[in-house]
């Protein structure tokens, strides 16, 4: 019998308050680049503007993931897979960008490591879990939190620079500056090659996130060994895209040709 769309309404209801009433506060916050990115502090790590609007995409697949979760295969993975997650993510994510944006570093970068491992916990639920069936859960479910996971992992690195780091604009990059910030590129890329190569497939969105973070530091950064390190690193983890989307291509093809023979299989059945 499937299940009504009023089933899990609660947790539904839950899911939609959290998102209009947090994750819709850091669309006003974060979405389009303003001047709150001049007003924070710049570190050496600290990404051009542009980059921030991933979160734009993030919010706006999530949107799809709430209309989504009204449907028997979305509440079969949201509702009873992700659970209570979701919103606890929600919240976890509107105190860390609140507190970012008030310039209380330290105590952001702990809520940044819990929203990193909020999400987390839920990228293992839906990628061990939960295989997309449908177009529209690997759109709606699978995406935004792949793009989340390598996203927040940026935000990480970001933060701890930006609470125990130097202020670019008044400290010029000592020796042990550059040891750590190349360490972090290190770190943002080998996690962008873990996203490519450790699975079958690849992860592509969570490898996306970090090479498209990369390349806005390229862009924001002057100062030379930090600004051609990030340089070499962003083309590292462009050419881990590769494999992930060379696997994308080849499953599209598989399903184009598995969709021909379905549809010819009952033409040779009714030749007989």
């Amino acid at each position: 019998m499937a299940g009504r769309w009023t089933d899990g309404i609660f947790l539904k209801i839950i899911n939609i308050i959290v998102y209009v009433l947090f994750l819709g506060s850091n669309i006003y916050t974060i979405a389009a680049p303003h001047d709150i990115y001049y007003a924070t502090k710049d570190t050496y790590v600290t990404p051009a503007p542009w980059a921030f609007l991933i979160w734009t995409l993030i919010h706006l697949l999530l949107l799809g993931t709430m209309v989504y979760q009204f449907t028997e295969e979305g509440k079969a993975v949201i509702i009873d897979g992700i659970s209570w997650r979701f919103a606890l993510l929600g919240i976890l994510n509107a105190v860390y960008v609140n507190l970012w944006a008030r310039h209380h570093y330290v105590v952001a970068f702990i809520f940044a490591l819990l929203v990193s491992s909020a999400v987390t916990h839920i990228y293992y639920i839906v990628k061990k879990y939960h295989h997309p069936s449908t177009a529209c859960e690997e759109i709606f479910v699978h995406l935004p939190f792949s793009l989340y996971h390598g996203w927040t992992t940026v935000l990480v690195i970001l933060s701890v620079f930006q609470a125990f780091g130097v202020d670019a604009r008044y400290h010029p990059a000592g020796i042990w500056t550059k040891v750590f910030v190349f360490l972090a590129f290190f770190f943002l890329e080998a996690t962008a090659a873990a996203y490519a190569f450790g699975s079958a497939e690849g992860d592509l969105p969570g490898a996306i996130a970090i090479t498209w973070s990369l390349w806005a530091i390229f862009a924001h950064q002057n100062e030379p060994f930090v600004h051609w390190s990030a340089l070499a690193f962003a083309i590292l983890s462009t050419l881990n895209l590769i494999k992930p989307i060379y696997c994308l291509l080849v499953r599209f093809r598989r399903g184009s040709i598995i969709l021909e023979d379905e549809e010819r299989a009952p033409l040779v059945g009714g030749g007989r």
